[in-house]
């Protein structure tokens, strides 16, 4: 009987993730290219008023990547879903969709945006050129934090690409985008 018990908790576990996660998907799959354009544009406006030095990043950047909301839940097993606008020289360039999964010790949902200032040719050809790109693998990404934001200028610029996570709202222990994949899609 004891058994029967852990099993039906171990599925219920496995399965309340995924309900979230699913939701997720199919409503941000119904924004429009008109609206995900407008809330990246809305999201980037907002991160240069709070963080100067990401408006001063902006300036030397080939290309603009601004997923504006992502959501994120778990409870053990847990993922985040959000689209996203690629752009160069204030153009929409692309859309891009932004996805991770993750287990362990994790239960809530949170949601924020994040934008990567991709700083090189390198970075730019990779997430044209590759099947998705990896957070991690490939060129390399700095996150950067309130912290790491006072003491970067752009005469320290050096990595391939910069990410700024920002408007989080929500119960989750911790915040990466590590291991995120991210995918062109068609808008």
């Amino acid at each position: 009987m004891i058994k029967l018990r852990h099993i039906a908790l171990a599925l219920v576990l496995a399965t309340v993730p995924a309900l979230p996660l699913s939701a997720m998907a199919s409503g941000a799959s119904e924004s429009s290219a008109a609206d995900l354009n407008r809330d990246a544009a809305q999201a980037l406006q907002n991160l240069y008023k709070t963080n100067p030095v990401a408006l001063d990043i902006s300036k030397r950047a080939r290309a603009i990547l601004v997923f504006p909301n992502i959501v994120k839940a778990g409870l053990v097993f847990g993922g985040s879903y959000g689209e996203g606008v690629l752009t160069k020289d204030g153009n929409v360039d692309n859309y891009y969709n932004s996805i991770s999964a993750s287990w362990g010790l994790q239960a809530g949902a949170q949601s924020y945006g994040y934008v990567v200032f991709l700083m090189t040719r390198k970075a730019e050809k990779y997430i044209n050129k590759s099947d998705g790109w990896e957070i991690g693998v490939g060129p390399t990404v700095v996150v950067v934090n309130e912290g790491a934001a006072k003491n970067l200028s752009t005469s320290t610029l050096k990595d391939d690409a910069y990410a700024f996570v920002f408007d989080q709202q929500g119960l989750m222990a911790s915040l990466s985008i590590e291991g995120t994949k991210i995918s062109r899609i068609k808008r």
